[in-house]
């Protein structure tokens, strides 16, 4: 088993995933800004062209950072960070649902269509009259989260899951290229700093983000 890595917030969410629970799988880095993604062996492998992905041993490969994330926490259960019950694993899910939907994509969106735009125009469908929209939009669902929040350290309840590794990584991502984290969301910046001081958090990081301007 092997994971097809590369630059990106949505390969350091499943590093930043296995380095929590203590798995090591060989990486396999593939150029993302080069498009090899993009390119016919890789589709051949994962029709989305998406990276991260994982590959099993018996060539079955798995797309999709929340599958992946998923499939690993199955072989390796403990230390849960979906969960140990039906009822926390439903509550992780929920939240990492709500997350991605509420602001995730809104936020990735926004930097596609803008910032990303030289990047993604030929690789997706990217539309920059909607981008100011869709950053206002995901700032709109952090200020929800951010009030829900307000008694609680994680976004999923007391204990930290998929769902702040998720957050976390797309946030610290967009931060780095037009798109700060707003101060007044006290209690979200304060979740942030916590989860910016996790070892997983540093180790994950590319090692050249500063020359990239991108923290992936």
């Amino acid at each position: 088993m092997k994971l097809l890595n590369s630059l990106g917030p949505n390969p350091r969410l499943v590093r930043m995933f296995m380095h929590e629970k203590g798995i090591e799988l060989p990486q396999v880095d593939h150029d993302l800004l080069g498009g090899e993604n993009r390119g016919d062996a890789f589709v051949k492998k994962n029709p989305a062209g998406q990276v991260p992905a994982l590959e099993l041993d018996d060539g079955t490969v798995i797309g999709e950072t929340v599958a992946i994330c998923e499939y690993l926490e199955e072989k390796h259960p403990s230390p849960a960070l979906i969960g140990s019950t039906p009822e926390e694993r439903v509550n992780t899910r929920m939240w990492v649902r709500r997350v991605e939907l509420n602001i995730t994509e809104f936020l990735l969106n926004g930097f596609r269509f803008a910032e990303g735009y030289d990047l993604f125009k030929d690789r997706t469908m990217c539309l920059p009259e909607a981008a100011d929209g869709l950053k206002k939009k995901g700032q709109a669902g952090l200020a929800w989260l951010d009030d829900l929040m307000a008694d609680r350290e994680y976004v999923a309840g007391n204990k930290m899951t998929l769902a702040d590794i998720v957050l976390y990584c797309h946030l610290d991502f967009v931060a780095s290229v037009g798109q700060p984290l707003d101060p007044g969301l006290k209690n979200v910046s304060r979740w942030f700093d916590s989860m910016n001081a996790r070892a997983s958090a540093e180790a994950t990081i590319a090692p050249n983000w500063q020359e990239l301007g991108m923290r992936v």
